[in-house]
């Protein structure tokens, strides 16, 4: 459940963005609250990837204002961003394929003390044990399954305040699909803030509180993600289903275009 403060951990306001010349994003809002879990959903092309960017500041806003906890950020580096907490596992993964599993691993933690890093890295063998049996192989060498452990144990070596993935299942197998959002529900037990970009909408919906549809690089519709999953939209255009129609008419709840 969401455990909400007053000010969201991520806040979108009217974010523009893109590359050069070509808008991707337009005028785009959304927040992000302490405790949720988040999803973005929209076919290829839409701007999720854009948007997750954005926050990051891989991307920066033509307009519009990026907040983390309150504070503007548009316009940051990236690594200062991070350093805000804000944490990205990016699509592909992208390990250092010389590198160790250690290496890659502590990479993600440079910033934090000594004393922390080795905390974080058992916290990291008790979500991915098979790690602590990898430490020395070239992750090169790991299955792709490995290699999104690797990544997102990569990323909580930071300590985030809020996780960003994008495209997590991307190429793994269904039962290592499982796993990975397994493991995602375990970190928001643990009070993870979770912002999600997933191909695969039906488990993405029923493990997030809240999700955002994008369409052409605006936000077409957002709400409860339960009353989003049973949208006769949503259900026609991400899960494949149009045949069930539910009694009640969500868009009475949800906000919609």
């Amino acid at each position: 459940m969401s455990t909400a403060t007053s000010e969201p951990v991520l806040a979108l306001q009217g974010v523009t963005s893109g590359y050069g010349p070509v808008t991707v994003l337009r005028d785009v809002s959304m927040e992000i609250a302490q405790g949720e879990i988040v999803a973005i959903l929209g076919a290829n092309g839409a701007g999720k990837s854009t948007l997750l960017k954005s926050a990051v500041g891989l991307v920066c806003p033509s307009a519009g204002v990026v907040a983390v906890s309150g504070r503007d950020v548009t316009g940051h580096a990236p690594e200062k961003i991070a350093g805000e907490g804000i944490v990205l596992v990016p699509e592909g993964r992208q390990l250092f394929d010389t590198m160790t599993v250690r290496e890659n691993l502590l990479l993600g933690g440079y910033t934090r003390p000594r004393g922390e890093r080795e905390e974080s890295l058992e916290r990291v063998y008790s979500l991915f044990p098979i790690l602590k049996d990898r430490l020395e192989q070239r992750s090169s060498s790991l299955s792709g399954g490995q290699r999104q452990m690797v990544a997102l144990g990569r990323a909580l070596m930071a300590r985030p305040t809020l996780l960003l993935l994008d495209e997590p299942s991307l190429g793994l197998a269904p039962i290592i699909i499982k796993e990975t959002f397994e493991t995602l529900a375990r970190l928001r037990e643990d009070g993870m803030t979770i912002l999600v970009v997933e191909q695969n909408a039906a488990m993405t919906l029923r493990m997030a509180d809240r999700a955002y549809v994008l369409q052409r690089g605006e936000v077409l519709m957002e709400g409860p993600a339960a009353e989003l999953e049973q949208d006769p939209r949503v259900r026609s255009a991400y899960l494949g289903d149009v045949s069930e129609q539910p009694r009640r008419d969500p868009a009475a709840h949800v906000s919609g275009a």
